[in-house]
């Protein structure tokens, strides 16, 4: 794939050789390794686990999250309360004209009152008020668990977005040494009469070809570091990676995806969504029944008469509850229609991305098999094929370069799709929180003694 051949033979075979398969070797890292850093080395790198640990601990996202909850809850201990008790005071029965006009005193009938009046909410409503607002707790759980899993995919996008970028870039740049060393060849040959300065233009365009790859690589690892710094901070977004993930199999099910998916974070809230609007129609239908208040009043007359004390019970009429009451009712029972439908809806186009996104992962897999089997293997012996017909005098350089560019592409399609394919694994890999993050190692999805209902790529 990356492999250029010396054009002279004033380089020894041994160098020749081990230039032609250090990019190979890059290469079948980028497939095949899987190997984790030693203690010393894991000090100083950052893997991909760590990477998602650190995005959740400084995430200010989940804080929101956390207080959003918080309130919630605080908001449900007060629902559960009845309502604070109510002062009144004032003056009754004031004469505003004749001899006792404005006087507090005079008139038997003025008096002077003070009570307090409670209204005495049914404890079924001050409990589903109550639930009401810790239902409204757990929808905001659940959307705290849907901004987990994006800040673990979007960590995980970016750290391996840079992790092949990175040993792209290395297998390229082995790449350009040696059609530096290619071009020398090239000119000593030139100026021996084997070759033409036609040759020697055309060493160099390849060379320039190879540096333009390289810009572009440096670009975009650039931006793999700035999205990632985004999410662990610019002091460890330069740390150099280690442990790539195992990108063989994901944690689900192929013939249990509508019950996995009920942890799906958009299918959670809207689970919940449900519970909150069962529970406002659980209200509007107890609310059919008044609740009624209580009132005491202390009223002080002139010295000349006996004070006071008035009591009394207030309890609304619902004479309308047809077009009130009912239709409250029947508006919250809608709603609850409304986000059953909807949930229904977010499942089933959920199910079928998600089986979607399965058969591309599988068909990603299956193709980077055959890529590593034949595709390389096929164009690398095209290219020594190409190498040796060159050196018995049956071939051009411009063939000689044709077989090294097809090296090349063949190289960036493979690399290409092992980070499409990746891409693909993260979204399917966390599509809800990662709770096993929390540990040390993901021995639980790499492991290939994994039971045999997890699905996996096509062998």
């Amino acid at each position: 794939m990356f492999s250029y051949r010396g054009l002279s033979s004033r380089f020894p075979v041994r160098k020749r050789r081990a230039a032609r398969l250090l990019p190979w070797a890059l290469l079948s890292l980028g497939l095949t390794a899987n190997a984790l850093p030693s203690t010393a080395l894991a000090q100083t790198t950052l893997s991909f686990a760590q990477a998602q640990r650190i995005a959740i601990g400084r995430s200010n996202q989940l804080l929101a999250r956390d207080a959003s909850v918080k309130a919630a809850r605080e908001m449900a201990v007060a629902a559960g309360q009845l309502p604070d008790p109510v002062v009144r005071a004032g003056i009754d029965n004031l004469p505003v004209d004749g001899s006792d006009r404005y006087s507090l005193a005079r008139d038997f009938m003025t008096m002077r009152r003070i009570g307090v009046m409670q209204e005495m909410t049914r404890g079924e409503k001050r409990r589903l008020k109550a639930e009401r607002f810790e239902q409204e707790a757990q929808r905001l759980q659940a959307q705290k668990d849907g901004s987990i899993a994006v800040i673990q995919r979007e960590t995980a996008i970016a750290w391996l977005d840079r992790y092949f970028f990175e040993k792209l870039r290395a297998a390229v740049a082995a790449q350009r040494d040696e059609a530096t060393r290619e071009i020398e060849a090239a000119e000593s040959a030139y100026r021996a009469g084997r070759v033409s300065q036609a040759d020697v233009f055309m060493a160099k365009s390849s060379r320039a070809m190879i540096e333009d790859r390289l810009s572009e690589l440096d670009r975009k690892i650039d931006n793999a570091k700035v999205v990632l710094a985004r999410w662990i901070g610019e002091d460890r977004a330069g740390s150099p990676l280690a442990g790539e993930p195992s990108l063989d199999s994901v944690p689900l099910h192929a013939h249990k995806l509508e019950a996995q998916l009920e942890r799906h974070p958009v299918i959670a809230t809207l689970t919940k969504e449900i519970a909150v609007a069962e529970t406002e129609a659980a209200l509007a239908q107890a609310n059919k029944k008044p609740d009624w208040s209580w009132e005491v009043a202390y009223q002080q007359r002139g010295p000349a008469f006996s004070n006071m004390v008035s009591f009394g019970v207030s309890i609304p009429l619902q004479w309308d509850q047809r077009n009130r009451q009912d239709r409250e009712l029947a508006a919250k029972l809608a709603e609850v229609d409304k986000v059953r439908a909807e949930r229904t809806e977010a499942l089933r186009e959920h199910v079928a991305e998600v089986r979607t996104m399965i058969n591309e992962w599988q068909n990603g897999r299956e193709r980077l098999r055959r890529y590593e089997a034949e595709l390389i293997p096929l164009a690398r012996d095209r290219g020594e094929a190409v190498m040796a017909a060159y050196r018995g005098g049956k071939a051009d350089l411009a063939s000689v370069l044709a077989a090294r560019r097809n090296e090349i592409d063949v190289g960036f399609q493979a690399l290409q799709l092992q980070l499409d394919t990746a891409r693909i694994w993260t979204q399917l890999r966390f599509l809800y929180p990662d709770e096993s993050l929390a540990s040390a190692n993901m021995n639980t999805i790499n492991s290939e003694s994994a039971t045999s209902s997890y699905v996996r790529g096509t062998k």
